[in-house]
């Protein structure tokens, strides 16, 4: 067979059909796993009848899934017939609210309409309620603010009537001014009547706190002047009213505690210490003090309620009060204070100003000057610079201060006016110890003042210059007229002394007699000099060592300087006049300047054999006997006493070098030079021991 036989059609489908069905899928394995459970023989007769095996298998389970839910569909069945029951039953209910409707729907609506007009009653009733409380007082209201007595209810009714007031206003704004308009006026009515029978009664509230002491302000009337506040006008008068009954009764308390003093003379009279400035004007300022804090703090509780009482140890005792209100309240505050205490300025201004007049001491003036200042300065911190206490404050311590500068000024006058004779050791006079005595322990007292917070202390400048500068004023007179006498006596010593037998001795001895006598009177001031010195160091030393007279020490220094300078320059003339170069340094100075225009050898002041007797007077004086420089021995401070010779020393070494230089210039025509200055100037410096 050549070729293959050709098979069906129908049988090459099925073929094909097999042949492309996929066995490893899961639908035809759970099939094949289904059939191997019943499909246990695999026959040609099991094969043929395969068919109808499976459908026997499917009708027995179709059977069995019967025979399960027969149960079920019974109780379905049940279901079904009570569900039918029901809807029967709720057929009935719905005809039976059928015809409950038609025969109940006049009440509802009734019901409905009247639930709406309740609804609209209710709102109604609301709003006049409001309307009541916004707009009306109540009877009792009414009451409280006419006819009781002062109390909460008062207040709680006021408030009430400022509430509505401010409503109106805004009732103002709406369509119902007329309304708001009335309500206004009698709400109006209402406020004036209580406000004047509220100032009234404060009136008299403050009547009674000027019948004692140390008041107690209740909170009633605390209230009562926080509503007042709102009423300027009122409350103005309020406050004149708390000014004069506390002025009356702080003006009888003054006096009490000066004539009288406490209960049972407890604390003592203050006039009884009236042989005591000091005690006495500062009890009395203890006394204004001590006052004016209670009253500012009583004042402060009336003015201002709300304001904190700070009681801590400062200048500033209370708080500032809210920041909107403070300027008023502290205006407010110092005209009642500036009133209570304008009755006691002029009594104790008297006390005071008779106490100034009949104080000639000084050191007791000065302290009632500080004491004066530094209350000054607290109670303008506490009740404000331009009032009445405060102006005679200042006044008074203005008036001290001139007490004090007028006893310095007399007490200088008189010093100047008898000047004491200078001592013969050239020491300062008492009146300088004293002086200088009486500024330290005026310095103590200003080292130890009161210092306010707001001030500080003045200047002690103008007390040293008042105290010291007549004290040298009188030294400088002194030394003047010793200074005088001196010349007049040394004028006459020199017409007497005059002998021929000066004519017999060298030429040098010539030299320093002629010119000891004739530079007599010159240096006649060297005790003066000397005697202002130690006088200066006198006020000087003890001030040292206290800050507040360092400026004035520095100005002692410089005129001890001065004074220093003008003895040691009087001193180095007087002995180069002695040995006759003191009229020859103008042409040695032109000479190194090189204004000279001939040669010093051929003038004749500096000429060789003119110039050999001076150097050897000088080197005469120099090499001599330990005398023959001054050694300022009645200089009584040794610092100054040794820098004085040293001073002398360097400007005798430095007069010399000049000359030295100018007798070695070539210029000069000086023949033999060192022959003439047989020393140079490093020999003079350590002979002079500089």
């Amino acid at each position: 067979m050549g070729t293959a036989t050709a098979l069906a059609p129908g049988l090459s489908r099925k073929l094909k059909k097999v042949l492309e069905t996929r066995t490893e899928g899961p639908d035809l394995l759970a099939s094949l796993n289904t059939l191997s459970a019943f499909y246990t023989d695999n026959n040609s007769h099991a094969r043929r009848n395969l068919r109808s095996t499976i459908e026997k298998r499917a009708l027995s389970i179709n059977y069995e899934f019967l025979l399960a839910s027969d149960s079920a569909q019974q109780a379905l069945d049940r279901v079904e017939e009570e569900v039918s029951a029901l809807a029967e039953c709720c057929d009935k209910i719905a005809r039976a609210l059928n015809s409950c409707n038609a025969t109940t729907g006049d009440i509802i609506s009734t019901t409905e309409r009247l639930k709406q007009e309740l609804e609209i009653t209710t709102q109604r009733q609301e709003i006049v309620s409001c309307f009541l409380r916004d707009y009306q007082l109540s009877n009792e209201e009414i009451n409280a603010l006419r006819e009781e007595d002062l109390n909460e209810n008062f207040f709680k009714a006021l408030s009430h009537v400022q509430e509505i007031h401010a409503n109106c206003k805004v009732l103002l704004r709406t369509h119902h001014q007329r309304a708001g308009l009335e309500l206004m006026d009698m709400m109006a009515v209402y406020q004036e009547g209580a406000y004047e029978r509220l100032c009234r009664w404060v009136q008299a509230e403050c009547r009674r706190l000027g019948d004692t002491d140390n008041p107690e302000v209740s909170e009633l009337l605390k209230t009562a002047v926080r509503c007042l506040k709102e009423r300027p006008v009122l409350f103005k008068y309020c406050a004149e009213e708390v000014a004069n009954m506390r002025h009356n009764a702080l003006f009888r308390r003054f006096i009490t505690a000066l004539t009288r003093g406490g209960p049972g003379g407890m604390p003592r009279p203050i006039e009884v210490h009236a042989h005591d400035p000091l005690r006495y004007v500062g009890d009395m300022l203890g006394w204004l003090h001590q006052a004016l804090a209670s009253e500012r703090e009583l004042v402060l509780v009336l003015l201002d309620p709300d304001a904190v009482v700070d009681t801590g140890p400062t200048a500033r005792r209370f708080s500032k009060v809210l920041e909107g209100d403070s300027g008023k309240t502290d205006t407010d505050l110092t005209f009642v204070l500036d009133r209570i205490f304008e009755g006691v300025c002029r009594p104790f201004k008297v006390r005071v100003e008779q106490v100034l007049q009949s104080q000639s001491n000084i050191i007791i003036s000065y302290k009632l000057s500080n004491t004066l200042e530094f209350y000054s300065y607290t109670i303008s911190d506490l009740l404000g610079r331009e009032t009445a206490l405060c102006n005679t404050l200042w006044a008074l311590k203005d008036a001290a201060q001139k007490t004090f500068f007028d006893v310095l000024r007399t007490r200088g006058e008189k010093l100047l006016r008898y000047p004491p004779l200078v001592s013969v050791d050239l020491s300062p006079p008492p009146a300088v110890r004293e002086g200088v005595s009486m500024l330290l322990e005026i310095m103590e007292t200003h080292g130890s003042m009161m210092v306010p917070a707001s001030g500080k202390k003045t200047d002690f400048d103008p007390v040293i210059s008042a105290l010291l500068d007549p004290i040298i004023q009188m030294c400088e007179q002194a030394a003047e007229a010793h200074k005088s006498k001196g010349a007049i006596h040394s004028s006459r010593r020199s017409r007497t002394s005059s002998d021929p037998s000066q004519l017999n001795k060298s030429s040098v001895d010539a030299i320093l007699a002629n010119n000891g006598s004739t530079t007599t009177p010159q240096t006649s001031e060297t005790p003066s000099k000397i005697f202002l010195i130690n006088c200066l160091c006198a006020i000087q030393q003890p001030l040292l060592r206290h800050e507040a007279a360092s400026e004035y020490v520095k100005k002692l220094g410089t005129m001890i300087d001065i004074h220093t300078n003008g003895l040691v320059g009087k001193e180095v003339d007087a002995i180069l006049r002695r040995c006759g170069l003191l009229n020859k340094m103008p042409h040695f100075h032109d000479s190194t300047s090189g204004k000279a225009t001939t040669p010093l050898a051929e003038n004749e002041d500096t000429s060789p054999t003119a110039l050999s007797e001076c150097l050897k007077a000088l080197f005469g004086l120099i090499l001599g006997s330990e005398s023959s420089l001054p050694e300022f021995e009645q200089m009584q401070v040794p610092k100054l006493r040794s820098e004085a010779c040293i001073r002398v020393a360097k400007s005798l070494a430095e007069a010399y070098e000049l000359i030295y230089k100018a007798i070695m210039d070539p210029k000069n025509g000086y023949p033999d030079p060192k022959s003439l200055a047989r020393h140079p100037p490093d020999q003079i410096r350590t002979i002079l021991g500089i």
